[in-house]
């Protein structure tokens, strides 16, 4: 079974990067690290970067995991290429494009494109965030596929994911260390992204920024509002090209090894908020139909 340690960044492609960087910078608060040879690099937490804009196409390019070590990787390779998986072994360009040791690219069974690396760049200086929006990490990321139950079979088979808790066919919720979900899948027509999160500092944030951004005219997707299944309070809000973020405050950890997931139905009103608060489906960002081979990742 492939352990992974934690989840480590997003890649998305971008046809407008001045206006993806001013926004992920001055709007959602975080620390512009680099803008070079066409790709941005932007900071939460001690990660290099937690989302990396490409020059290109519009879409996100991959999303990504830590291993622990290179004997972790190369186990990885074998047992995706056993299970029929078509795996790329990152190149050193491809590598050093991603602040990371060495990586491999593949491919979910619904399109998604996952790299697992090792030695993901850390830095020790604080993070200077564009502004104050009591950001203390990269908190989860969630991608798209048609069926909810066959992906968590798949990263329920290959990877350590457990689930935490179904929201009925619409989302499985999974975790891969205490924290009540790493990874969330959504119902959707294809692969892609359908947000990523941040947690902060209070509850105190998250109005905040609610008011900082409903003044400043950004779309608010779904709350203030707080989630039965992580009990997490949060606040999903679309950026450009369809690239939708959440803050969220008091997400549960998981400590009972008897934890049993729980079935919540979405038809109930307080499924998704249980503040019963008016929810909709976040928007997705599509996945770029692209092979999983280093190249076609931006380099």
């Amino acid at each position: 079974m492939i352990e992974l340690q934690d989840i480590a960044y997003v890649r998305s492609g971008t046809a407008d990067m001045t206006t993806a960087v001013d926004f992920a910078v001055d709007v959602v608060g975080l620390e512009l690290v680099d803008h070079s040879n066409g790709h941005a690099y932007l900071r939460a937490d001690s990660r290099h970067h937690c989302l990396a804009f490409v020059e290109g196409e519009s879409g996100v390019l991959s999303t990504a995991f830590t291993l622990s070590d290179e004997d972790a990787l190369a186990a990885a390779e074998s047992e995706l290429e056993a299970a029929g998986v078509k795996v790329s072994r990152g190149e050193r360009a491809g590598a050093a494009a991603r602040h990371v040791r060495d990586y491999l690219a593949f491919e979910d069974p619904f399109g998604n494109v996952v790299d697992l690396v090792i030695d993901q760049t850390q830095l020790s200086r604080p993070v200077r965030f564009g502004r104050t929006a009591g950001i203390t990490e990269f908190g989860h990321l969630c991608v798209d596929a048609p069926d909810v139950r066959e992906a968590y079979k798949f990263w329920s088979t290959l990877f350590n994911a457990k689930v935490s808790d179904w929201i009925g066919e619409l989302a499985c919720l999974m975790r891969i260390d205490p924290v009540h979900h790493k990874l969330a899948v959504f119902k959707g027509d294809g692969p892609g992204l359908c947000h990523m999160n941040f947690q902060v500092s209070s509850i105190d944030d998250v109005m905040r920024s609610w008011h900082f951004l409903t003044e400043r005219g950004v779309e608010i997707e779904m709350g203030p509002g707080r989630h039965p299944q992580s009990t997490a309070i949060f606040l999903y809000f679309k950026g450009p090209e369809g690239l939708t973020y959440e803050y969220s405050y008091g997400v549960r950890n998981i400590t009972d090894p008897n934890w049993k997931p729980r079935y919540f139905d979405p038809a109930e009103p307080d499924a998704i908020d249980m503040w019963c608060g008016t929810t909709k489906r976040p928007g997705t960002m599509t996945q770029i139909p692209v092979s999983v081979e280093p190249q076609a990742h931006g380099l």
